[in-house]
């Protein structure tokens, strides 16, 4: 029998979790919250976290990659403009 590596909504919560974060819910509520109150540290936590999941062999479900795209991308470019501004 064949096992497919997925990222699903309870893969992304937990890995947030590891890294700190206080999320519940949905992945598109999990990284709405995980990008508030960002600081220097949670935010290289967080491109860490997209990179590994971006470079991994592992497939990530639609609403996953949804929630990475529209909410943690985001959100890291906001801080890091916010940073040189």
């Amino acid at each position: 029998m064949m096992h497919a590596d997925l990222v699903d909504e309870q893969d992304l919560l937990s890995q947030l979790r590891s890294l700190g974060f206080d999320v519940s819910g949905t992945a598109e509520q999990a990284c709405s919250a995980a990008v508030c109150g960002l600081n220097d540290t949670n935010a290289r936590a967080l491109k860490g976290l997209v990179e590994k999941l971006y470079t991994g062999s592992a497939t990530i479900l639609p609403a996953v990659r949804q929630a990475i795209d529209q909410q943690l991308l985001p959100g890291l470019a906001q801080f890091k403009q916010s940073k040189t501004a």
